[in-house]
């Protein structure tokens, strides 16, 4: 798909078929987002994968059954695939404590990096992910993990890693679900941009 076409039609799609993509599609979604930029190249970002039978744990967890009656998105449920995003900070700081990244004092700790570029690595990563799957005729939404800690003793996840979110993924039932900001205006170029400075 032309690049271009390929943005604008990204959509968060919040019904889904419950017909599986296929483990190997899913790999390849994720082939791609290792490619995403990644500061010192420690891809440090990582994916639980959540199918089969253990969808209904997650769900079970993350939006519990007396909750769903209320649930603006029900289709959401039939997402076939699940993938609960990771960040590992300590990974970056032991990166840039190596030789070559010693210089810049951010293997000192967390506390050193006035931007957490675990953070933004995983959402380069996701994006690329949400992008790769609309290529590959999926639909996606990204969407904030509701129990964090019930998802972290359900699965195992270590204490760690930065719960950054849970990507849906699978193909759109076609019913037009828009989320409660879909009316919002896009903002154009002009009101984005500063060019030269910021005055």
């Amino acid at each position: 798909m032309q690049f271009a076409r390929l943005v604008r039609s990204r959509r968060m799609v919040r019904s889904f078929r419950a017909d599986h993509p296929g483990r190997g599609a899913i790999e390849a979604i994720v082939e791609l987002s290792s490619r995403a930029p990644s500061a010192g190249k420690v891809q440090g970002w990582h994916a639980v994968a959540i199918d089969g039978e253990r969808l209904d744990d997650f769900w079970r967890v993350n939006l519990p059954p007396d909750r769903r009656g209320s649930f603006a998105w029900p289709g959401l449920l039939r997402a076939p695939v699940v993938l609960v995003i990771l960040a590992d900070p300590d990974e970056y700081v032991r990166r840039y404590g190596e030789p070559d990244k010693l210089a810049t004092g951010l293997g000192e700790g967390r506390d050193r990096w006035p931007v957490p570029y675990w953070l933004v690595d995983a959402s380069f990563a996701s994006m690329v992910a949400m992008l790769a799957a609309v290529d590959a005729g999926l639909g996606t939404l990204f969407f904030a993990v509701a129990d964090e800690a019930a998802v972290r003793r359900e699965f195992g996840v270590p204490g760690g890693m930065v719960m950054v979110g849970a990507l849906a993924i699978g193909i759109p039932d076609g019913e037009d679900q828009k989320g409660r900001s879909a009316g919002r205006p896009r903002r154009a170029p002009t009101d984005i941009l500063r060019w030269g400075g910021w005055t």
